[in-house]
């Protein structure tokens, strides 16, 4: 199984973007997905997770209020909308999923995707 991002690139600050991320098939249709970041220089972060049903969502922090996760199960797809970007979010964001769950509570997922990168310039 492979997660494919996308919907990353150049913005200003103050705007939004919204990204993508597909499993090529749906092994993990049922389980938690998870959006992480990695800044420059930095080490890779959680952002955000979602349950299957889409019911339960998760967030750091940080991003509490700007970014909406998301999924839609029929086109078995997960969304991160993050709105009023900061040059401070320009990273690396990565899809993530697995058989565990809770990667808010330091649950390191199984499989990820290879990143799409965002870019917020001032």
């Amino acid at each position: 199984v492979q997660l494919v991002e996308s919907g990353g690139g150049l913005v200003q600050a103050g705007g939004s973007l919204r990204l993508s991320c597909v499993p090529s098939d749906r092994t993990f249709q049922y389980n938690h997905m998870g959006w992480f970041r990695q800044a420059p220089g930095k080490e890779r972060e959680f952002v955000a997770e979602i349950d299957w049903r889409g019911s339960r969502r998760y967030y750091a922090a940080s991003y509490k209020g700007r970014f909406t996760i998301s999924r839609d199960n029929a086109e078995n797809t997960v969304y991160l909308r993050m709105n009023n970007l900061k040059p401070e979010d320009t990273a690396v964001y990565f899809c993530a999923t697995g058989d565990r769950s809770y990667y808010y509570d330091g649950v390191v997922p199984d499989l990820w995707g290879q990143g799409t990168e965002v870019t917020v310039s001032s």
